[in-house]
């Protein structure tokens, strides 16, 4: 099959919503809860990965960096609050492992961001916006990329809640588990599919593209 290029607002619209429908797990410390959480990440070849961070509306104001990683397999997806947790080595061993896959949108962004908590070496990476234009896709944000490769609508409602706050709100947990299990669900539609790269001048914005001298 092949991919449409770009999607519009309004085209989003009319698809399904969807979320995560399995178990979600939020670990704020180290012991029992954090032990079966890595057992079962350790079991998976290919997760979801994607971290939260609360939003700043002042201009000038920096923030205080990851609040939340999150993690999802197929059924379970595991939220760590960073904050509170920091970063144990066990954690940080699966994100070296380059056996498991650790799929996502704008990863070294977000690496970078868990690395100021803890250095650790980056491997298993796969950035849904560095290998999508491989299939015909231009649009890059999680929503589009979604509905063009999935054919359903994820909410982004909750993208500026505050991720820092005592206790995580459901819609809160359902959003992050969302967006981590959809990058893995969207990698696993794109290994079945054929690859169509994209132009050079596909590739640009429209308003990018070199005009057509039709002047001859």
């Amino acid at each position: 099959m092949s991919y449409q290029l770009a999607i519009t607002p309004q085209e989003i619209e009319r698809l399904p919503l969807v979320s995560f429908e399995g178990r979600i797990h939020v670990i704020t410390q180290p012991g029992f809860e954090l032990e079966r959480a890595l057992s079962y990440l350790r079991k998976q070849k290919i997760l979801g990965f994607d971290t939260e961070s609360k939003p700043v509306f002042t201009p000038g104001q920096h923030g205080n960096g990851v609040a939340l990683l999150q993690l999802s397999g197929p059924d379970e997806a595991f939220l760590f609050r960073v904050r509170q947790l920091g970063m144990p080595k066990k954690l940080c061993s699966i994100l070296s492992n380059p056996e498991i896959l650790k799929v996502g949108a704008a990863c070294h962004d977000d690496v970078r961001g868990l690395q100021h908590l803890r250095l650790f070496e980056e491997r298993g990476f796969v950035d849904l916006q560095k290998c999508v234009w491989e299939y015909g896709i231009r649009d890059k944000s999680v929503k589009k990329m979604s509905a063009i490769i999935l054919g359903v609508r994820i909410s982004k409602t909750q993208q500026l809640s505050n991720w820092e706050a005592d206790k995580l709100s459901d819609a809160q947990k359902k959003y992050a588990a969302t967006d981590a299990w959809i990058c893995r669900e969207m990698y696993l539609r794109l290994l079945g599919s054929e690859k169509h790269p994209l132009s050079p001048e596909e590739i640009l914005p429209p308003e990018q593209r070199p005009k057509s001298d039709n002047s001859q």
